[in-house]
Formats: C-alpha cells, structure tokens, sequence
C-alpha cells in the first residue's frame, strides 16, 4: 500500500521538484481546499477523492452543482480539455497515467437522483435538534420532555408528523406533564413546532422517516478492495441549507457515536468531502457551531477525516478550521476588502516557506495550481509550496440520466432504501387515541341526552297518567254521584208509592181496627180509640 496521495509536483528543488504526497496516516486529521470560482478547486476534490477510493478508502462526498457524479466513470481522451490534462500529467511527472472509473453509490435526500437517505426523528435526538433549530434553554427543556414521554410510553418518533403530534399532546396536556416532569407551557411547544415548520418547508419530511440509513452500508469496498464513493445529490438541496446543515451534521454525528475508537489508524475508516461548506456556518447560532467543532475534533479518533470545501477560507469559524491540518489553497482575488482580509489569513495560516510569498503567490495561481500545505509523518505541518495539482482520471462532468440509472440498479444497497415504510408511530397512536376519546365522549354525551330526554318523557308521561288518573277520579266520582240520584221515573214511582202506601195503610188500618176491635168507632169508644192506635201504626209502616 502506498504512503500517500499523490496532489501533485511542487517547486522545482535539486532533485527537480517536491512532491506533495497527503500522507494516509495523517489523512483523518481533516483538511481544507479553498479557492474562488474557477480556480480548479472541485477538479483538486475529484482527483483526491478518486485517490482514495483506489487505496480502499471509502469517500463522501456533496455534489453541489451535479458535476461530481462523473467519478463514477472513466475519463475520455475525447473530452473537453482532455489535452490539457494528459500535458499537466507528463508535466507533474505522471508517467502511468490513464483514465479509470471509480465505484459509486448515488444517494439523495429527495429521492430524485440517488437511494434515499432517512433518520428518524428518535435517532436525531432532542439535544442535535434543539441546536439545529436554535431553541433556548427552556424550549430544549420541553423538547426533552416530549422525547423522554414518548419513550416511556412506547411512542415511537420518526418523521415530522410523529414529533408534531407529540408536541400537539403536551401542549394539551401540559398541568399533568409539568406535574410529571416540569414545567411545560405552550408557549414553548409553540415556537418549537414553528422551527420544525421551517425545517419542514426546506423538505425535512423526505429526511425524516424509515428505513433509517445503515452507516455501514457508507463503508463498503467492492470487489477489488476499491473504497465506494457515496455521492450525495445536492444541487436542489443546496437551496434549503438548513436541511443541507441537519444532514451533514446528523451524519458526522452517527458516525461518532456508531464508529469504534481507531487512533491513527494506517489509513482512514472513511473521508468527507463538504462541497460549499459555508452553509454549515451561515447564520447557524452558536450552539450549533460549537457542536460542529465538537464533533469534527473527536470524529478524528474515529479514523474519520472531515474536507471542507469553499470558496473563501474565512468562511469556515476559526475554531473548526484550527482543526484542519491539511490545507490546499487555489487562487483568491483581491477586488473587495474581504478579500483582502481572506487572502492574509490564508497565508498566515501556512507554515512560511522564505522562499514564498505567499499573500502575492495567492492572487498569481493559475487554475489547476494551489498553494499546498500537507502534514508529515510526525504530525507537523510541512513547508507551504506552490504545487500543480495532478489531474483525476474520471470524467470531468456529470453523467448521463441513463448512465445514472444504470449505476443505480446495480447498486449494492439497490433496493433497500428505495421505498419508505410508514409503520405505526405516535402520529397513528395519539390520533387513535383521541379518535378513541372524542369517540368514547360523544357515546357518553348521546348516552346522557338520552338519558335526560327518557327522563324528560317518562316525567311527562307520569304527569299525564297522574293527569288521568284524576280525570278518571273525578269522571267516576260523578258518575257514582249521578248514579246515585233517582232518575225522574224514580221519583214518579216513589210518589207514587208513598201516596198509595198512605193510603193503603189508613184503610187497611181501619180495616185492621174494626176487625179487632168490632163495630165502628162510632158505637164503641174504646174500640175507636184502640182503632185509631192502630191505623197509626200500620199507616206509618206503609208510608
């Protein structure tokens, strides 16, 4: 195995140039190319990208402006400039070079143009996210809430929807969670569900779902030992950078916390490339820098070496690029202030060189020249040189969409992440649950109308049997009362009978008295006196 990669032939010394070899062993401590637009810094990219997979390194990179995907084929002596790049290699000394296609793995954010790339939402963790989206401490607090409730609750978190939902519920909640937990108010879960909205519209809901990457399946060799170059498609995801920052971030992230600890191994676990690498800075909060740096300075133990790329070395916070031990510096121009400001702390940055000035040296480079400072086998920077850089041997320039969907199909991870699984998760659980609620509380306000309209009925019809039964009351009462009168016939006959009675009875009296007592009451006294007591009697029975 080699000791190096070859970035090119510097200043001419006795032995007829120095050099530049990016020593293996020294790879995972990081590096930067910088250069203005046009200067050949994404031709420097490719060729040590290319270099790397054929030691057996796997490489990420971001394909900013769709030009990268062109590692994955052979370069053509038919090409554009293709003249000028086999001249810079015999000028460099490069005497077997060809050109040569290198193993790749398209990836995508969106789908469109590579595998899919997924994390969920629980693999993200609350702490990453609440820097991401800038919370303070209060709402990173409550964060931490939903996310430690839904784990002892079984809700599991993986996409927007899922932490939109959980968020949903503690707002609702919030006395019995604050009770439970501590303080949570809406306010809080409020501006923590507009930042995900934010993240959202930039196309967070593509990012967030299952199947979740496998960050092995970043760090694979083919069959003839040559490292995969994971191509990420970035030119529609360069137009939302803060999904652009939560990816790069996540994946720095994964890998510190998946990869063992290597030392300096003989050569890197795997190298990234970060095309554009100031929108992992611009406007981020504080947070959010300090876990970059954080994360970049330990993922070295790792065997992980962290390249960025960009147009103006100033871009990146001063605390990260401490960290970036190799340095490849193409041509700056000094037109505005900035400029100027860029220019010398590039060449401060280099360890001097006295026979260099480096801050003319920077506005002089011609493209496919840099300044190029590499560290040594013992660790310590070597002298800056103006170096030609050694040109790749795949193809400068996109491929085709065929030859895309060619190179997709045979894919060693063809098929895995194709499609997206949407198991139930906490959106489907916590809306079963209050369907289940809202259900549960309309059957029991049903039951309760109903009940209080039976109430209602069985009142009414009470009141009208009550109201009936008087009604039958007094109609029987004066019926009883009617029929106890004598009707007019009664009357009649009773007249008649007691007129008839009387008289009856004062003859038959009469009748009685003479019969007992003899004679008429004319000739006898006593006889008439005994008579008359006794037609009393009789007369007063027949009436």
């Amino acid at each position: 195995m080699s000791d190096g990669i070859f970035i090119g032939l510097g200043a001419p010394d006795k032995d007829g140039g120095v050099r530049q070899l990016l020593n293996l062993r020294r790879a995972n401590r990081h590096g930067l190319i910088a250069g203005a637009t046009g200067t050949g810094k994404t031709v420097t990219l490719q060729g040590i990208a290319e270099s790397f997979s054929a030691l057996g390194v796997p490489v990420f990179l971001s394909d900013v402006k769709g030009d990268l995907s062109g590692i994955a084929m052979a370069g053509s002596p038919t090409a554009k400039n293709a003249d000028k790049l086999v001249a810079r290699a015999a000028e460099i000394g490069l005497s077997d070079y060809s050109y040569a296609d290198n193993p790749a793995i398209f990836w995508d954010l969106y789908g469109e143009q590579g595998h899919p790339i997924r994390t969920t939402i629980s693999e993200m963790g609350p702490l990453l996210l609440a820097r991401l989206m800038g919370l303070n401490e209060t709402q990173e607090g409550v964060l931490s809430i939903a996310f430690k409730y839904a784990d002892e609750e079984g809700l599991l978190l993986l996409d927007l929807g899922d932490l939109q939902a959980m968020l949903s519920f503690c707002a609702e909640n919030a006395d019995t969670l604050s009770a439970r937990y501590g303080n949570v108010t809406k306010a809080s879960v409020g501006a923590i569900q507009r930042q995900l909205l934010q993240l959202e519209a930039q196309g967070g809901a593509h990012f967030f779902g299952e199947p979740a990457l496998d960050i092995h399946d970043m760090i694979k060799v083919d069959e003839q030992g040559r490292g995969y170059v994971n191509i990420l498609a970035a030119d529609k995801l360069m137009q939302s950078p803060k999904l652009y920052a939560t990816f790069l971030l996540w994946l720095l992230s994964e890998l510190f916390e998946t990869l063992p600890e290597v030392g300096d191994p003989d050569k890197p676990v795997l190298v990234f490339f970060f095309d554009e690498a100031h929108l992992l800075f611009d406007d981020a909060p504080k947070a959010l820098t300090d876990k970059i740096e954080q994360v970049v300075r330990l993922i070295r133990s790792k065997g992980v070496g962290v390249y960025f790329v960009t147009q103006n070395p100033i871009d990146i916070p001063e605390d990260v690029a401490g960290q970036l031990g190799n340095r490849v510096q193409h041509a700056l121009r000094a037109f505005t202030p900035r400029d100027q400001r860029a220019i010398k702390a590039a060449a401060e940055t280099f360890r001097i060189n006295p026979d260099l000035n480096v801050e003319t040296a920077i506005t002089e480079l011609k493209v496919g020249e840099a300044l190029v400072s590499l560290l040594q086998e013992d660790g310590s920077p070597g002298i800056v040189q103006r170096t030609l850089i050694a040109p790749p041997r795949s193809r400068l320039g996109p491929v085709s969409p065929k030859e895309r969907a060619i190179i997709q199909s045979i894919s060693p991870v063809a098929g895995k992440y194709d499609e997206a699984i949407d198991r139930e998760s906490a959106e489907e659980i916590l809306a079963a649950r209050g369907n289940a609620a809202a259900a549960a509380a309309a059957a029991k306000k049903a039951q309760d109308e109903a009940e209080r309209t039976a109430a209602v009925q069985a009142k009414a019809e009470a009141k009208q049997r009550d109201q009936e039964i008087k009604a039958q009351a007094r109609a029987d009462a004066a019926a009883a009362r009617e029929a106890a009168k004598p009707s007019a016939l009664d009357k009649a006959i009773q007249s008649a009978t007691r007129a008839a009675g009387s008289s009856v009875g004062r003859q038959v009296a009469n009748e009685l008295g003479r019969a007992v007592f003899g004679g008429s009451s004319r000739k006898s006294s006593s006889g008439g006196i005994a008579g008359r007591l006794v037609r009393g009697i009789l007369g007063s029975l027949f009436k």
